[in-house]
């Protein structure tokens, strides 16, 4: 059970900070400074792969195992549920404009913009809504069983960014995260 708190909460701080890269990325967009769309392309490919495969699955398991333990968690749940697909279709959509960007296509500014803010805010209240409320409910209610269950429900994949074995194509990625991690 521990173990599977723990990678729950080290995939939000990975998805938190690259959150905070694309948010700065967007602002650089907005100040007409240079953004790296290679990397906001990067960073939102991985949120889009990595968290729909592997994270939200076993997210959906323990959600279900919480409702069954606590029903009063069921509209919580069910807003959590339906906060993956917006943010799954918020990502699909800014995914398009970036790869339009970088295919040299002229992509209205505020469309842009107005699908990153989509995806940053959906991304961030999200998590912060499972780290504050639910989280600590599963780590009380759940059983062993109950997070076998997750854990079985789709096994841990290679982490393509954050992974010993990561991929050649997140190389920029991980060599800005390493970079901000020590101004930080």
């Amino acid at each position: 059970m521990s173990d599977s708190i723990a990678l729950w909460h080290a995939e939000h701080r990975h998805f938190t900070r690259l959150l905070d890269l694309l948010e700065r990325q967007v602002a650089a967009f907005h100040a007409d400074d240079q953004p790296n769309f290679e990397l906001m392309l990067d960073v939102v490919s991985y949120l889009r792969y990595f968290p729909d495969r592997y994270h939200h699955p076993r997210e959906d398991v323990a959600f279900a195992r919480l409702v069954e333990r606590d029903p009063q968690m069921k509209s919580a749940i069910d807003r959590l549920l339906q906060e993956h697909r917006v943010i799954a279709a918020a990502g699909a959509e800014l995914l398009t404009y970036l790869e339009q960007v970088l295919d040299d296509v002229v992509v209205e500014r505020a469309r842009v913009e107005a699908a990153a803010a989509t995806y940053l805010v959906y991304y961030r209240r999200h998590l912060a809504l499972e780290d504050r409320d639910i989280v600590p409910r599963a780590e009380q209610l759940l059983t062993p069983q109950d997070w076998e269950a997750v854990m079985a429900a789709v096994p841990h994949g290679p982490d393509p960014l954050f992974g010993e074995d990561f991929d050649a194509r997140y190389r920029e990625l991980r060599r800005q995260i390493a970079l901000e991690s020590k101004e930080i």
